[in-house]
C-alpha cells in the first residue's frame, strides 16, 4: 500500500487540502500520515533557571493537546466522504517543518506529499526559500499542492508540462498511471520556443510510443511560457497540472509571484510538482 504524508496546521488550506489527500489516497490505495509540527520558541535558561524545563513541557503539552482536539474533526470530514476506511496515521513532531518534512517522508518510506497553500506567500516561501530548494532537491516524491479556492472534483483532465527529454517519460508514465484509476485524460503540453531544439521527429516519436495511452501531445508555439502553461490551464479544462522540477532557475521563473497569482486566482487548480531523477 503507498503513503501520503499529510502536514498541516489545521488551518483553513490544510483542511480543503484534506479532502484532495483523502479522494487521492482512494484514488492510489493509499494510507494517510497526518504530520503536525511546531517550533519550541528559544528561552534562555539562565532567566529561567528554575522551570526552565517546565515551559517546553507546557508547549509540548499544549500542542499535543490542540493535535488531538483537531484530530477527530478531520475524521468527521473522512466519514461525511464515505472515506472513513483510509487508514490516517499520525505524527507530531517539533521543529522546523522543512526538516521535519524530509525526515518522515524517509522514515515512513513516503510515496507522495499533499499540502495546502494559501496564496501568493506560501508558494513563494515553499517554494523559493532558502532552505526549501534544498529539501525539495533532495526530496524524490511527487508533492501535490492544493490552492485554498481549488475545492475537490472528479479528476476528468490532467496536464502535464514537458520539454520532450527522455527522462521526462518516466515522470509521465506514473501521471498515466494516477489517470488510469480515475479514468482521466491526459494532456501533455510542450511550449515551443524560438530557441527551441526539440524536433517535429520527436514528438512523433513520443506520439507512438504512447499511442495505447489516453493522451493528447500539444505543441505550442510561443515564447510566453508562463502564460501559455496559463491559458493552457484555463482553456484545456485541466483539472490537476503536473510539472516536472528541472533547474531552480526554471522552477523558480515558472512560480515567481505574479504567475503564482495567476494560476491560484484565475484558475486554482492543484499542482502535482514531479521531480526528476
Amino acid at each position: 500500500m503507498k503513503k501520503i504524508l499529510f502536514p498541516t496546521d489545521f488551518s483553513e488550506a490544510a483542511t480543503n487540502a484534506f479532502v484532495h489527500a483523502l479522494e487521492f489516497a482512494k484514488i492510489v490505495n493509499a494510507e494517510l500520515v497526518l504530520l503536525h509540527t511546531f517550533e519550541i520558541p528559544v528561552y534562555d535558561s539562565q532567566f529561567f533557571p528554575e522551570n526552565y524545563a517546565s515551559i517546553y513541557s507546557s508547549i509540548e503539552l499544549a500542542k499535543f493537546e490542540m493535535f488531538k482536539d483537531e484530530i477527530p474533526k478531520l475524521r468527521t470530514i473522512a466519514m461525511e466522504r464515505k472515506l472513513d476506511d483510509i487508514v490516517i496515521k499520525h505524527r507530531l513532531m517539533d521543529g522546523d517543518l522543512l526538516y521535519n518534512l524530509k525526515n518522515a517522508i524517509e522514515e515512513d518510506k513516503i510515496d507522495f506529499v499533499i499540502m495546502g497553500t494559501t496564496g501568493v506567500s506560501d508558494w513563494t516561501k515553499f517554494f523559493l526559500g532558502s532552505n526549501t530548494s534544498s529539501v525539495i532537491s533532495g526530496v524524490e516524491v511527487p508533492v501535490l499542492c492544493v490552492p485554498l479556492d481549488a475545492k475537490f472534483k472528479k479528476i476528468k483532465m490532467i496536464g502535464f508540462t514537458t520539454r520532450y527529454r527522455e527522462k521526462d517519460k518516466k515522470e509521465l508514465r506514473k501521471v498515466l498511471n494516477i489517470a488510469r484509476k480515475t479514468n482521466a485524460k491526459v494532456k501533455s503540453l510542450y511550449v515551443k520556443t524560438s530557441d527551441s531544439d526539440v524536433s517535429e521527429t520527436t514528438v512523433k516519436e513520443w506520439e507512438r510510443e504512447f499511442a495505447g495511452e489516453n493522451i493528447e501531445f500539444l505543441v505550442l508555439p510561443s515564447d510566453e511560457v508562463k502564460e501559455t502553461i496559463l491559458d493552457f490551464v484555463l482553456y484545456k479544462e485541466i483539472d490537476v497540472l503536473a510539472m516536472i522540477t528541472h533547474k531552480r532557475s526554471f522552477f523558480e521563473s515558472i512560480f515567481d509571484s505574479s504567475f503564482t497569482k495567476k494560476i491560484s486566482k484565475q484558475v486554482s487548480v492543484p499542482v502535482l510538482i514531479m521531480h526528476e531523477d
